[in-house]
């Protein structure tokens, strides 16, 4: 059974399927996230939605990219959690699927390429704290020393 983080579902809500990928990117005792500006300013893992025909990995190499400027390798899967959520930037219910990868952080190309985010390299204590939802702090938090 994959968990659930987040509010319930709702039962007046038709939700559609939205599968993601998204990293935890360590470096020693810090973790590469992002920020999005909007539709909600937060910090989150590094990721996205997978694109119809894309592989879940190819999406996270891709993503991360867009989202933190760097590029990635060796991502291997560590587990999957859903949310149930309303994604303004797409006018849709969703329920999301996250995948969640532990990967190496390779190489910085430059800034992000997706308008609005920035990348941030925090402690694992302070990306516990700083991740915008209560999956990306779960999985960022298996990694506390």
């Amino acid at each position: 059974m994959i968990p659930r983080f987040g509010e319930p579902p709702r039962v007046d809500v038709r939700y559609r399927m939205r599968p993601g990928a998204y990293a935890v990117l360590l470096r020693g005792d810090r973790m590469l996230i992002t920020y999005q500006e909007e539709p909600d300013d937060e910090f989150q893992l590094p990721g996205g939605g997978i694109d119809p025909g894309e592989s879940p990995v190819s999406a996270l190499h891709r993503e991360v990219y867009e989202e933190t400027g760097w590029t990635m390798s060796a991502p291997r899967r560590l587990g999957a959690f859903r949310r149930f959520v309303f994604m303004p930037e797409y006018d849709m219910w969703a329920e999301k699927l996250c995948t969640i990868y532990l990967a190496r952080p390779a190489h910085r190309i430059g800034p992000p390429t997706e308008a609005g985010h920035s990348a941030h390299w925090v402690t694992v204590e302070a990306a516990v704290e700083l991740l915008g939802n209560a999956g990306d702090r779960h999985f960022a938090g298996l990694f506390l020393r």
